[in-house]
């Protein structure tokens, strides 16, 4: 039981810190905001620092932006305890929910927030 606990816990670890680590060049690669690495300036040349034109609904929205990640989490989470599938399934399924859940989300606050039309 303590074995099953110690392998969720290092598939959640690895796949939080991969998501956490990359989160904002995902949000770059979404957005096209100007987000860079956050060892190359992270927020420093996103749009949302730009007086006029579109801005980048996560940094825009902050606490959507938070809870984009929180549900990545939560989804990775939610792989990482299941029992069912071997560790390595269940990592790469915790590793995979970062940009599947964190696209289906962006997607949405993007639309929402009109940062794609014209």
């Amino acid at each position: 039981m303590i074995r099953r606990g110690l392998i969720a816990a290092a598939i959640f670890a690895i796949s939080a810190t991969l998501t956490n680590v990359f989160y904002i060049n995902f949000c770059s690669f979404v957005f096209e905001c100007g987000c860079k690495s956050l060892w190359a300036g992270a927020a420093l040349t996103c749009n949302i620092h730009a007086a006029n034109g579109r801005h980048c609904p996560w940094c825009a929205h902050e606490k959507a932006g938070y809870a984009v990640l929180a549900l990545m989490l939560l989804a990775q989470i939610a792989i990482s305890i299941q029992t069912s599938k071997s560790p390595w399934i269940r990592l790469a399924g915790a590793i995979a929910a970062f940009p599947a859940v964190g696209g289906v989300a962006a997607l949405a606050l993007g639309l929402w927030d009109g940062y794609w039309s014209a």
